[in-house]
């Protein structure tokens, strides 16, 4: 029984984009879900060959629909329903943003973690040392 059209709420759901389908309800509410270039409610349905554009800041997914389903399904299964054709220039944003993550930090993003904490330390102190090796250079010319 295959069927013809699905909800994009449930699709996003059932090939595990979002955990929940009350958050993939949340996301097309909000205008976070394209398809085809054009914003679209939950209850829009998607059909086989359609490109569906998630945004998840920093980045916006693009993927194209293989097949439809309705019920979630487990991991190994989601690339025979959907096919990533999201942008190399994505992931770079994602990398970039991951390495500079710490440095600057999003007002509501919490506390630094322990990690972020090490990693701040590690890069002032190496900035640090590099700028104080330059200070007794400017020392020496001096005398």
């Amino acid at each position: 029984m295959a069927k013809e059209d699905v909800r994009i709420d449930k699709w996003l759901w059932a090939v595990r984009i979002y955990k929940t389908r009350s958050i993939a309800v949340e996301a097309c509410k909000k205008g976070r879900v394209s398809i085809n270039g054009t914003v679209v409610k939950p209850a829009r349905t998607v059909k086989v060959g359609d490109e569906v554009a998630v945004r998840k800041p920093p980045i916006t997914y693009t993927f194209k629909v293989l097949a439809l389903a309705e019920n979630r399904m487990g991991a190994k299964l989601v690339p025979e329903y959907l096919e990533n054709i999201t942008p190399k220039e994505q992931y770079d944003i994602l990398e970039m943003s991951r390495i500079s993550g710490f440095i600057a930090r999003s007002k509501g993003q919490g506390r630094p973690t322990k990690r972020e904490g090490r990693e701040m330390k590690a890069f002032i102190e190496e900035g640090y040392a590099d700028w104080e090796a330059d200070d007794d250079m400017l020392f020496e010319d001096e005398e």
